[in-house]
C-alpha cells in the first residue's frame, strides 16, 4: 500500500447487486493513490461488479464508494473485449480519438496538439501504420491496443481495467503490462480484474481477494496463499452461481453504452 499518498477511493460498507441479489457484500477500505491493485476471485465473485460499482454505473444497495479529489467522469474505464462492437464502422484512428471526447466534445475538431497525441498514442501501442484500418478487420490483441490507446488518451488518475488480457497473445500481453506499469509509474492509480495469478504475482504489488465478500486484501503474496485461495473457492461454492447475472450484466451494460453514447 502506497501509504506517502492519501487515498483516491473509500468503500463505506459497500454492497452492490442485481434486481436485489447482492454480488458484492459489506466491502470496506481504502485504495491510496497511486496503488497497482489486482482484483482475483472465483466466477462471480463480483469482481467486474466492484468496478460498475465505483464507475457509478451499478448503484449501491447500501454503504457508498467514495472518490477523493476525482470526479466520476475522469475515470478511465475499460470493460470487458467482449463488449466491443466490432460491426461498428470505425477505423483505428477515430476509435482512439474518442478518448479526447470528454476534453473536446465528440463533433468539435482537434487541434494540432490532440492530433499529436492521437498519433503518439497509436505509436505507443505498435499500432502505426494502421490508422486507417477499420477496427472489425483488426485482430484481438490489435484490438485491444487500440483500447489501450483510447485510455491513455483519457489521461485520468484513475484506471480500471476489466480482464484486459483475456483471449489475447502473449506478446500483446506482455506489451500492455509495461504500458500498465509505466501508467502507474507516472502516479496513476490502476485497478485490474485479473485471472492469471502468475501475472499477479509478478505485475501487482497489492491484490484483494474476493468471493462476493473481501476474503483477504493487503500484499499480493499474502493475499495468494493457499489457505486465502481454499476460503474463496469454499465461499463461491456454498454461495452457488447466482442465476441471473448474465443478463442483469447485460442490462447494465446497454446502460453503459447508452450513458456512453449520450456523453458523445
Amino acid at each position: 500500500m502506497n501509504s506517502a499518498q492519501g487515498p483516491i477511493l473509500r468503500f463505506e460498507n459497500l454492497t452492490l447487486g442485481y434486481n436485489r441479489h447482492p454480488a458484492v457484500h459489506h466491502l470496506r477500505g481504502e485504495v491510496a493513490a497511486g496503488s497497482l491493485l489486482a482484483v482475483v476471485g472465483p466466477n462471480g465473485a463480483g469482481k467486474s461488479t466492484l468496478l460498475k460499482g465505483i464507475v457509478g454505473e451499478l448503484r449501491p444497495m447500501q454503504g457508498c464508494v467514495e472518490l477523493i479529489g476525482l470526479k466520476r467522469e475522469r475515470i478511465a474505464y475499460l470493460t470487458q473485449q467482449s463488449t466491443l462492437d466490432t460491426s461498428f464502422p470505425i477505423v483505428i484512428h477515430d476509435f482512439v480519438a474518442m478518448g479526447l471526447w470528454a476534453q473536446f466534445g465528440a463533433f468539435r475538431g482537434f487541434n494540432r496538439a490532440a492530433k499529436q497525441r492521437i498519433e503518439e498514442a497509436i505509436g505507443a501501442v505498435g499500432l502505426s501504420g494502421l490508422e486507417n484500418r477499420p477496427i472489425g478487420q483488426l485482430s484481438g490483441g490489435q484490438q485491444q491496443r487500440a483500447r489501450f490507446a483510447r485510455v491513455m488518451l483519457q489521461d485520468s488518475p484513475l484506471v480500471l481495467l476489466d480482464e484486459p488480457y483475456g483471449a489475447i497473445d502473449a506478446n500483446t500481453v506482455r506489451d500492455l503490462a509495461a504500458l500498465v506499469r509505466h501508467w502507474n509509474s507516472e502516479g496513476r492509480t490502476i485497478i485490474s480484474v485479473l485471472h492469471d495469478f502468475e501475472h499477479v504475482r509478478q505485475e501487482y504489488p497489492e491484490t484483494l481477494l474476493l468471493a462476493r465478500e473481501m476474503v483477504a486484501r493487503g500484499s499480493t503474496a499474502q493475499v495468494l496463499s493457499e489457505e486465502n485461495l481454499h476460503r474463496a473457492r469454499h465461499l463461491a461454492e456454498v454461495q452457488g452461481d447466482f442465476q441471473g447475472a448474465a443478463i442483469c450484466h447485460d442490462n447494465a451494460r446497454d446502460a453503459h453504452d447508452a450513458a456512453e453514447h449520450h456523453h458523445g
